[in-house]
């Protein structure tokens, strides 16, 4: 019995105790719902019903307190620090403040919030964060540029063999200002002072400084220069401060060369003096005219003479022909430095009393379009040289007012033109509005049916037609070899990879195994250039204006093509080397004959990449490596890349010049490994201001 009166009290406590919590939880219920009656309420977007979405229409739910006011200030402690923002009090017209029910009212809307900020792209992911080619390039990394100074520091260095004192250069400084556009061999003026004669444009050849007094600075860049536009939109705009110059627009802005875009750019409307329409509808028009014209197929490789800003050969790269454009440094204020920062192949050269550096039979079209030269002076000697170097069976397109104005004087011009190209044994295939497109015969026959006594004579048999290093003209005919080399050559792309006849005239010491050497070389610098695009990021730097500056067959540039890096390449064959210009131009490649103890014909800052293989353990022996060195850092755009692959012995010597220059230099080992007595020198050359 007490066992069970112990129970019936203890279910008794637990039942009192359970009617309690459910009076409490009651109580406070009712009081809960009672303060919340006609109270303001919050009106907020829930989620939309299936009727709503199909109709696209957002539902609204009505907050519980509406139509309630609280005052919360006494929560706050008036000791509390101001957050860094503070929010807006809404006000009317009249400066006083509205009440929260106004301020959501029809007549009171809320204040727009102001808007984000622009955002300006710098890379290649956008505002949304999404992967973009459409982007602003911005200045220099400041990683990448350098506070260098101007003055030259040298170091004094005793050999302890005759305690000779020698002085290495421990830092090149920069050249003046005025030198920001120096092309040493095109800007001798003490040289040029001294000629003779300037009738026939000798002052547009090249003049180099005599050994010693040559480059020993580092070229500045102008001031605001920033990374080049990349291709291909740098086809139709670059940046004013890397060519700051405005003559041209002046000049030819009316006939669509160039004209200047906002403040900081020039654009390329794609002109030119005879073709202000544009260049893809005057390049159509040459192919109607002559349908044996196919760009990019039996059309691979053409010479623009006069060519202005490039135009012309900016649109044949969208038609696979690779275009060398030239002209000389004149009154046309920077037009090739113009082509070459579009990423347009682009020489400064000049048709006056020497060779120029190409081979004979390189192009397959010549075209010059007002290119303001007299081709029938001296007996025709100008258009001899284009004879030399254009193909057997090539063409070669004049565009100019003889051909379609009919005065006097241009009418006599005209009739020289015929008489002299008739001479030639070229034959008129076309003329139609003010184009006229003649050809050059497959072989001799129809020189050597001339009378006795023709002007201009066939060239001596001995006269070597690829000889052009230095070279005056010569007022007679090229012959075309009686073996057909040159002329027989295979279409684009398949020229690429097949072995030119050629190949067997090249003087080296191979003449059996020469297809197999050519074979061999191309699948080398192919794997090679293949592991650069796969362990180097090739194809993330963007490069495009790239210089071979020992080519040999071309089989690096080949390389470049068959690696689909979409860039070209100039070849350049050592006058120290054997002249294998012909086997390039035959494969559809472009190049030019240089010697590396001079300066090249071309302006500052204009290549992203310099190729150089074996060049040092070379030319060392012919001149200074600095000197080299030196050119190569002018040609070289701030942000660009050398790579130099050469023997162990100069690796320690160019690592010091490249850094006496404020390059950054990797030694890098070659794939044979550490034990190769090759190593590749890999430099980054940096913006450097004073």
């Amino acid at each position: 019995m007490k066992l069970l009166g112990n129970v019936d009290l203890l279910t008794s406590q637990t039942a009192i105790k359970f009617a309690a919590f459910i009076f409490i939880s009651v109580s406070f219920f009712y009081l809960g719902k009672h303060w919340s009656d006609g109270s303001r309420q919050l009106i907020f977007f829930s989620r939309q019903s299936p009727s709503a979405t199909a109709s696209h229409i957002p539902t609204v739910g009505i907050s519980p307190n509406f139509n309630k006011e609280f005052n919360i200030s006494a929560l706050i402690s008036a000791t509390e620090p101001e957050t860094e923002s503070k929010p807006v009090d809404p006000v009317k017209n009249d400066g006083k403040p509205v009440s929260a029910s106004e301020a959501h009212s029809p007549q009171h809307p809320p204040m727009t919030p102001p808007p984000p900020p622009v955002i300006k792209s710098y890379g290649i992911v956008d505002e949304n964060g999404t992967m973009s080619d459409e982007f602003e390039i911005g200045e220099f990394d400041p990683n990448l540029v350098e506070n260098w100074g101007n003055g030259t520091e040298t170091q004094e260095e005793t050999k302890t063999e005759g305690a000779t004192s020698t002085f290495r250069v421990k830092k090149f400084g920069l050249c003046d200002e005025s030198m920001r556009e120096y092309i040493p061999c095109l800007d001798n003026v003490e040289a040029i002072k001294r000629l003779k004669s300037t009738e026939k444009g000798e002052r547009f050849e090249r003049h180099c400084p005599e050994k010693g007094k040559g480059l020993n600075c580092l070229v500045p860049a102008p001031k605001g220069y920033r990374p080049p536009i990349p291709w291909p939109r740098s086809r139709d705009e670059v940046w004013f401060y890397n060519v700051p110059h405005t003559r041209l627009v002046d000049d030819k802005g009316g006939q669509n060369w160039i004209s200047k875009k906002g403040k900081d750019k020039f654009s390329f409307p794609g002109g030119g003096t005879q073709f202000i329409h544009g260049a893809d509808q005057y390049l159509n028009q040459i192919s109607k005219m002559v349908p044996e014209i196919t760009f990019g197929q039996h059309i691979r490789v053409v010479l623009d003479v006069g060519c202005g800003v490039a135009s012309f050969g900016a649109y044949l790269l969208s038609r696979n022909v690779i275009t060398m454009s030239i002209a000389p440094k004149d009154v046309h204020e920077n037009q090739i430095q113009f082509a070459l920062e579009r990423g347009v192949p682009a020489m400064a050269a000049a048709f006056a009393t020497r060779r120029l550096l190409y081979p004979s039979q390189a192009f397959d079209l010549i075209h010059c379009s007002r290119c303001r030269i007299n081709w029938t002076r001296d007996d025709g000697i100008l258009l001899l040289e284009v004879n030399r170097m254009l193909r057997a069976g090539g063409y070669f397109a004049w565009a100019a007012q003889p051909v379609y104005k009919h005065e006097q004087a241009l009418e006599e011009q005209w009739e020289e033109m015929l008489n002299l190209t008739t001479h030639l044994c070229w034959t008129l295939v076309k003329k139609e509005g003010y184009i006229a497109i003649w050809q050059k015969p497959f072989n001799n026959s129809c020189y050597l049916s001339r009378e006795a006594g023709t002007i201009p004579p066939l060239c001596d048999p001995n006269d070597d037609p690829d000889n052009v290093w230095y070279v005056d003209l010569k007022a007679c005919i090229s012959r075309i070899p009686e073996n057909g080399y040159g002329a027989n050559v295979a279409p684009w792309p398949a020229r690429l990879q097949t072995p030119p006849d050629r190949l067997q005239s090249i003087h080296i010491e191979s003449y059996i195994a020469r297809k197999e050497l050519f074979k061999a070389e191309s699948k080398y610098w192919n794997e090679i250039v293949a592991s650069y695009v796969r362990a180097l990021h090739w194809k993330k730097y963007k490069l495009r204006n790239v210089m071979d500056m020992r080519a040999g067959f071309g089989g690096f540039a080949a390389a470049m093509i068959d690696n689909q890096l979409d860039a070209w390449v100039l070849n350049v064959v050592p006058v120290s080397g054997p002249n294998t210009l012909p086997v390039i131009y035959d494969r559809g490649l472009i190049g030019v004959m240089h010697d590396w103890c001079e300066s090249f014909d071309t302006y500052p800052r204009t290549y992203d990449l310099l190729h150089a293989a074996g060049l040092f353990s070379v030319e060392r022996k012919r001149c200074n490596m600095s000197t080299i060195m030196l050119e190569m850092d002018r040609i070289l755009r701030p942000g660009g890349r050398a790579y130099i692959r050469d023997s162990l012995d100069v690796m320690d010597e160019l690592q010091d010049i490249a850094k006496a220059m404020g390059w950054h230099p990797t030694l890098r080992d070659t794939s044979e490994g550490p034990h190769a007595s090759y190593r590749i020198l890999v430099c980054d050359k940096r913006l450097l201001r004073s």
